[in-house]
């Protein structure tokens, strides 16, 4: 999953502290349920993206925990209220441990 590349919007870098940003992602993945069978009638394991963080800094500020059910390709969209500059970082990861990963820069004046 290296080589796929998550979609994020920022409606601003740059924030007044006390400011809130509002972040959208995007991240494209087919999402198996583990109901369907291949050709010769063999179930398609399960694979589908499971959990969902951001992180500021290496904090947590935003989570989410994804079930079977959850549509290919997850959209979120959240406002945050960051309390310093640095790094937003936006993890996915998989049934199998495989991780998405993407980062953005942010500056609370």
């Amino acid at each position: 999953m290296a080589d796929v590349k998550p979609r994020i919007k920022l409606d601003k870098k740059e924030v007044a502290k006390g400011g809130v940003i509002e972040v959208k992602t995007l991240v494209s993945h087919t999402m198996e349920s583990g109901q369907r069978k291949d050709k010769d009638g063999k179930t398609i394991p399960r694979k589908i993206l499971n959990t969902f963080s951001c992180d500021l800094n290496g904090k947590t500020i935003f989570s989410a925990n994804m079930e079977g059910a959850v549509s290919a390709n997850p959209y979120f969209q959240f406002k945050i209220k960051p309390s310093e500059s640095g790094t937003l970082t936006f993890t996915w990861i998989d049934d199998d441990g495989s991780k998405i990963q993407a980062t953005e820069q942010i500056k609370v004046s």
